[in-house]
């Protein structure tokens, strides 16, 4: 069965982005970028929102066709275009015209199950209002949050507030050279 994987980039104090969405605080270098190649090779698919996917897209689309472009960037360019898409929207009218992309209202536990029966890797999952979603369901089986040395003051938190604990048992942690911190934590003690 494929596992629900929320991958996300974090503030040490816990933010992922700022009051005006900035991300211009990430601290990206090769070392980080080839472990994210790494774990996105085996993934089946993504789950996000509609304001991350046109994010995403509105780069992804183009850049592994720039001649400029690293290898990193044509990687995951390439990765992009053939990796499912899961946008959750209820205000699109219609679907991304990525053929890799369907277009989901709701989240729905049923419906949630039924992707992770399919067969293929497992599903990554970015986008702090559709992961509150999925946590307020519990359909989260795996954290990979990639905390960024800097403190930013404000902006939009990575967790919505709780009010029962949830038990997570470490997996592995892991230092980059910029200074970024892996925690992966899996559900349970």
């Amino acid at each position: 069965m494929r596992k629900i994987i929320l991958m996300m980039s974090v503030s040490l104090d816990g933010f992922i982005e700022g009051p005006q969405r900035q991300i211009d605080w990430h601290r990206v270098d090769d070392d980080l970028l080839e472990y994210i190649d790494d774990q996105l090779r085996s993934a089946g698919g993504m789950l996000m929102g509609r304001v991350t996917y046109e994010m995403m897209d509105a780069y992804w689309a183009t850049a592994g066709a720039d001649p400029a472009a690293t290898a990193h960037v044509s990687r995951f360019a390439g990765f992009w275009h053939s990796a499912e898409k899961y946008v959750y929207s209820r205000t699109l009218e219609t679907g991304p015209a990525d053929p890799r992309a369907t277009l989901v209202r709701d989240v729905v536990p049923a419906e949630v199950a039924a992707l992770k029966a399919a067969p293929g890797g497992d599903l990554t999952l970015g986008g702090a209002d559709l992961a509150a979603s999925f946590l307020r369901h519990d359909l989260v089986d795996e954290y990979r949050i990639y905390v960024h040395p800097v403190r930013i003051g404000r902006g939009k938190p990575l967790f919505p507030p709780t009010d029962a604990p949830v038990p997570l048992r470490l997996e592995e942690t892991r230092a980059f050279g910029n200074g970024v911190v892996l925690l992966r934590y899996a559900r349970g003690w």
